[in-house]
């Protein structure tokens, strides 16, 4: 972290934290871990009004200051301890206008911190609609802290926020004049000698130190001593403390609004979400129309992204022909061409489908959608020994498993947790997609039926739903053999709907595009290198017998099939050749080929360099036309005995390979992470490799 000033963004849950984070930063952001912990934060840098440079903190979504979760915790340390990483000095609390009452429960919380604080306003045209005014100014006075009304979708008030949070920045907190309740009230004694070992903190910060002792991060352990003899002199009742804390905020909170706040009649009228849901929490309707929503999401991806993927493999044609034209015919020309260009091309060409995918499930999100499909599936989940809060990791697993599995941290049954976290590889990441999406289109039909229901775009929803309900049936399994007497409850709150924001779409999008790629492409550019060098090399003994014996044909060959012959050899004498060759007898009932072998291993560092894979083997063990696509050169490959090798049972089989299988490090490390132990990840890599090959056997056999 560097010398600029800390503004923390902290709220409830869906109150609009990540949309007014995306309007302060823009695309000035990125995304890293927590010192010590394992929860990811999102930072970015804003120009305040001052020409002030600040870094925009977005801590995890609360609903108090009484954390239950690991990503509640990382909000607990930043505004407690001293020492963290990402100190704010300034607070930005987000408060959704339409819920008032409650999200100033965890607003007062952090006033009486002590710390400086500015509270957006947010929603206060949904509160309008509900009936209800709000004079900003005179509960601010309340409040003792400044308040701002913000509209992040309509780029409203963000001006004047910056401009208070310099201001706050520059003086602090100037109109603060008490807390909101007395804490030192709750428990004197307790305080007084809790205050003498943390001078720092306020009254209300010192009931917090005690009721949390056991959880908190950073806490040294002579401090906590003195705390536990602290507790074992001075009676405490965290649970007496805690509950009167709770009814005198609500009772100042009460007062607050009294005079600032007016509401309709109790007897509102029905929001236009409450009719919405009518149809779409409906257990008949409302499961259709979610299989509507998959269809058009995966029709969408393989429609939309059709003509920009036929551009990209135009302008690297072009580049592999100039460059063909320009570089000296030697190896280092060779490994431009056929090592970087072609694993870089490969890759590519799949951004406009990656770019799509998140744009729509961050539409879904937007637009209120997605919590909805947690509540839809929570009797489903049920079934399987979960619940709907399960859900949300699975349909992040959708995008990527790593922030999936880390986002299983929400749920607080270990039972339920453990499972979610070992089914939730099964889910089709978005690394998945350029392999799924070149073997559709090699093996499946382009067809179109009723005019717009496309096949292949059927055939990628089907790979996806297929991971999915393999996700559950492993999930009863596990059910069965993990025994837990944990009870848990599925509480969501259901956020309005409303449309979608272009510029939050965007920005994912774009931020997305600009992971992948660079993620991806470190990786591509070392294997790339590495496999170009292991195919352009071999047993030396080797080598030159296939020189010797193409020596003479090649000087009389005009239709150059002897110098592709040669290649063709060559690279099975290669170093990759051999690797291939020595794992092709294991790989063979599926219907692979040695290449494919080679490119399962490579999968391991990712499953998106399967594509980068086959674009180095197939431009270095062919000596024809360089410029053709990947999918040309793979729809064109034969073995010895002159057979098409990507029939229809060799592209299912290994479609259903790369649907099940656990060919990625980063998701065992994280798992390993998440649960504290290797047995875990060891346990996936082997039940869903079996998984894997069970059903890629059969299907082979059925199909061939």
């Amino acid at each position: 972290m560097n010398a600029l000033p800390n503004i923390a963004l902290v709220g409830n849950p869906n109150s609009g934290k990540t949309s007014l984070f995306n309007m302060l930063t823009g695309l000035n952001q990125r995304v890293g871990n927590f010192a010590g912990v394992t929860v990811d934060k999102k930072i970015g840098q804003c120009m305040l009004a001052t020409n002030q440079k600040v870094n925009i903190i977005d801590l995890p979504g609360t609903y108090s200051l009484y954390p239950k979760s690991g990503d509640e915790f990382v909000a607990y340390d930043a505004l407690f301890d001293i020492n963290f990483d990402a100190r704010p000095n300034v607070i930005v609390v987000l408060v959704d206008a339409s819920n008032l009452n409650r999200n100033l429960l965890f607003c007062t919380q952090i006033i009486d911190l002590g710390l400086p604080v500015v509270v957006a306003l947010s929603m206060a045209d949904i509160a309008a609609k509900k009936g209800t005014i709000i004079n900003t100014s005179m509960l601010g006075i309340q409040l003792g802290v400044p308040i701002i009304a913000v509209n992040p979708r309509k780029n409203k008030g963000i001006g004047e926020l910056k401009k208070q949070i310099a201001n706050t920045l520059q003086f602090g907190s100037q109109f603060r004049i008490r807390e909101i309740i007395d804490s030192k009230a709750l428990a004197p004694a307790m305080i007084d000698g809790v205050q003498k070992i943390f001078p720092h903190l306020t009254p209300y910060a010192c009931l917090h130190m005690v009721s949390e002792l056991d959880n908190v991060r950073f806490v040294t352990e002579e401090q906590k001593q003195q705390i536990l003899h602290l507790q074992s002199i001075v009676p405490f009742n965290k649970t007496k403390v805690q509950a009167a804390e709770i009814m005198q905020r609500y009772a100042q909170i009460k007062q607050a609004m009294k005079v600032s706040v007016v509401e309709d009649d109790p007897l509102k009228k029905e929001l236009r979400t409450e009719q919405i849901d009518k149809l779409l929490l409906h257990p008949l309707w409302g499961n259709l129309i979610l299989l509507v929503v998959l269809f058009i999401l995966f029709q969408s991806i393989f429609w939309l992204a059709s003509f920009p993927m036929q551009w990209i493999d135009s302008l690297f044609s072009v580049g592999t022909t100039w460059l063909s034209s320009i570089l000296p015919n030697n190896a280092f020309a060779n490994l431009v061409i056929n090592g970087l260009l072609a694993g870089i091309g490969g890759i590519i060409v799949f951004v406009p489908q990656i770019m799509i995918l998140f744009g729509l499930i961050t539409i879904l999100e937007d637009s209120g959608y997605m919590a909805r499909i947690s509540f839809l599936t929570d009797r489903l989940m049920k079934s399987v020994g979960l619940n709907g809060r399960a859900v949300l990791p699975l349909i992040s697993g959708m995008a990527c498993a790593v922030p999936a599995i880390m986002g299983a941290r929400t749920i607080e049954n270990k039972k339920e947790k453990l499972i979610t976290i070992l089914i939730t590889p099964l889910m089709s990441c978005s690394a998945r997609l350029p392999v799924y999406t070149i073997l559709i289109s090699l093996v499946i039909p382009n067809k179109n039926y009723l005019g717009f229901i496309n096949l292949q775009g059927l055939v990628m929803m089907g790979l996806y739903l297929l991971g999915f309900v393999m996700a559950l049936v492993v999930a009863k399994v596990l059910n069965i053999f993990i025994t837990s007497k944990q009870k848990s409850i599925f509480l969501m709150e259901l956020p309005i709907y409303r449309a979608p924001r272009w510029y939050n779409v965007f920005i994912t999008m774009l931020s997305k595009a600009k992971i992948f790629v660079k993620d991806a492409g470190k990786v591509i550019i070392i294997i790339s290198i590495a496999l170009w060098a292991l195919c352009n090399y071999g047993p030396a003994k080797d080598r030159q017998a296939i020189e010797d014996k193409y020596a003479s044909t090649i000087a009389t060959d005009s239709n150059n099939v002897a110098q592709l012959q040669k290649s063709t050899e060559m690279l099975e004498h290669s170093y990759a050749g051999i690797l291939g060759k020595s794992i092709e007898p294991a790989i063979k009932p599926l219907g692979f080929d040695w290449k494919i072998g080679i490119a399962l291993i490579t999968s391991f560092a990712a499953r998106e360099v399967f594509v980068g894979t086959m674009a180095t083997l197939y431009s270095v063990g062919n000596d024809g036309d360089n410029t053709l696509p990947l999918m040309q050169k793979m729809r064109d490959a034969k073995n010895k005995k002159g057979e098409k090798i990507y029939t229809l049972a060799t592209g299912v089989s290994l479609l259903l390979f790369y649907v099940f299988a656990m060919q990625c490090m980063s998701t065992m490390a994280v798992v390993k992470r998440e649960t504290g132990s290797w047995k875990y990840p060891i346990a996936q890599f082997f039940y869903m490799g079996a998984i894997a090959y069970l059903f890629s056997w059969v299907a082979f056999q059925i199909l061939s």
